[in-house]
């Protein structure tokens, strides 16, 4: 059964870094667009980066741009959000997500908690 997993989630101080890790299994990797999610406390789900499987383009959301980094490891079957200067509002539940032509899948979320 396919299924995305993701890790990495912690506490950290505002300024600090993370890296979030998302394993894929039972699915063919590179077949499938990976993206990276977020709910904050209180607010709706939002999107945050995507690595695109046909061409590798990658997507942010403004609010992350120039601090956040998604590279993907094929070897690995695992998609990375690199989280530098992190700040109060990055505090949020992460979700990955594997999308193809056909299907998806999420994973159970990791917890980001930044701290002043």
């Amino acid at each position: 059964q396919a299924q995305v997993s993701e890790s990495g989630g912690g506490l950290v101080q505002a300024g600090g870094s993370l890296r979030l890790s998302c394993t894929a299994s039972g699915l063919t990797f590179n077949q499938y667009t990976m993206a990276w999610f977020r709910q904050g406390p209180g607010k709706e789900q939002e999107f945050v980066a995507s690595h695109v499987h046909k061409d590798g383009s990658t997507y942010y959301a403004d609010s992350v741009k120039g601090r956040f980094t998604i590279s993907r490891d094929i070897a690995k079957n695992t998609v990375y959000l690199q989280m530098n200067n992190l700040k109060l509002e990055d505090t949020a539940v992460y979700y990955c997500n594997a999308i193809s032509d056909y299907d998806t899948f999420w994973g159970q979320g990791t917890q980001v908690t930044v701290s002043s």
